[in-house]
């Protein structure tokens, strides 16, 4: 079978496409014949040994896949030969065969295509535990999502609204936000791009004074750098900042803010929270799920790249080119 591999760290053009012996489940696993691979943010770091898990190489990049379960481990009853299921894995997903244990497979029914399956679970995963279980969420507050055309800050956007908030999306082009709108968003609102200096900060917080008429209660930061603490300048008392990812670099927030404004800083590590809590995060893809057939949220693939290029879809994410989900089809 074919898998496409990680030898050394590095950037996308360090990724080989080879063939290598196709797997057999262990005791609690299944083999799944891979349709698709969602490609997240993490692929971007994990390749450099940049992102907080460092796995052995070499290893495929990939960290939620949808496909048909091909074999059963030893012990393995929750699952048949022949289910189409959604993994989450971490990585690993970008290649044509893979295991995974059977705990982390989540059947789906035969109405839901794979490019949308393998778009759905990282990304609104993380959305929906960052507001449901970090922001303390109260119907009609103003949430700005920072970065809400990539694949979390969309689906931030799609359930914000779906949660009864007032979505302000926050984006880099005019294109961006527009199609945030299209997906619900009941503002928007274009920054600067590259490196903030201090007036250029100072009028972005204006700028989303100005939008939300007033301030932000809950903010979903996917983008940190210098984007973050002019976003916190514009929070309202005892707001919320979510602290999603780092694009644009690590912020440093002044922690005099947090007391002028008695707001919080949270962060929000969906992976390991799903290790902590398994029970939760099931709930949570219930919840999910009931809203994806109530048509509330709907994964918005915007790109696909085949397996051999794999490596192509990672840096269509690293160049912030994408709206919605890139995904790998098999």
């Amino acid at each position: 079978m074919k898998a496409l591999l990680s030898k050394a760290p590095g950037g996308t053009d360090t990724l080989v496409l080879e063939e290598i012996e196709s797997p057999t489940p262990g005791k609690g696993e299944v083999v799944i014949q891979v349709k698709a691979i969602g490609v997240n943010f993490p692929d971007t770091l994990i390749i450099q040994d940049l992102y907080q898990f460092k796995p052995e190489r070499p290893f495929s990049p990939g960290g939620e896949v949808s496909g048909i379960v091909t074999a059963l481990g030893e012990g393995v009853s929750n699952l048949q030969v022949g289910q189409r299921v959604i993994g989450s894995c971490g990585w690993g997903g970008m290649r044509e065969e893979m295991t995974l244990e059977a705990g982390r497979c989540i059947p789906i029914p035969d109405s839901v295509p794979f490019d949308e399956a393998a778009a759905f679970v990282m990304t609104y995963g993380t959305s929906y535990y960052a507001l449901k279980d970090r922001a303390d969420p109260k119907p009609g507050e103003k949430l700005l999502v920072l970065g809400a055309a990539g694949g979390v800050g969309i689906a931030a956007v799609e359930l914000g609204k779906a949660m009864g908030l007032e979505v302000i999306a926050a984006c880099s082009t005019q294109e961006k936000v527009d199609f945030c709108l299209s997906k619900g968003a009941d503002k928007g609102l274009v920054y600067e791009k590259g490196e903030l200096d201090r007036a250029q900060q100072k009028a972005f917080s204006n700028q989303i004074k100005e939008v939300s008429g007033g301030g932000v209660d809950i903010i979903y930061d996917a983008v940190g750098g210098n984007y973050a603490e002019p976003s916190v300048r514009a929070m309202n008392w005892e707001g919320r900042y979510l602290v999603i990812g780092f694009p644009a670099g690590i912020p440093k927030i002044p922690l005099n803010l947090t007391l002028l404004k008695s707001c919080d800083i949270r962060g929000v590590f969906w992976g390991a929270a799903v290790a902590r809590d398994p029970a939760a995060n099931q709930q949570n893809l219930a919840e999910m799920f009931a809203m994806y057939q109530d048509g509330k949220i709907k994964p918005h693939v915007s790109e696909t790249f085949p397996l051999e290029r794999g490596g192509e879809a990672i840096q269509y994410l690293i160049d912030r080119k994408a709206l919605g989900k890139v995904v790998v089809t098999v």
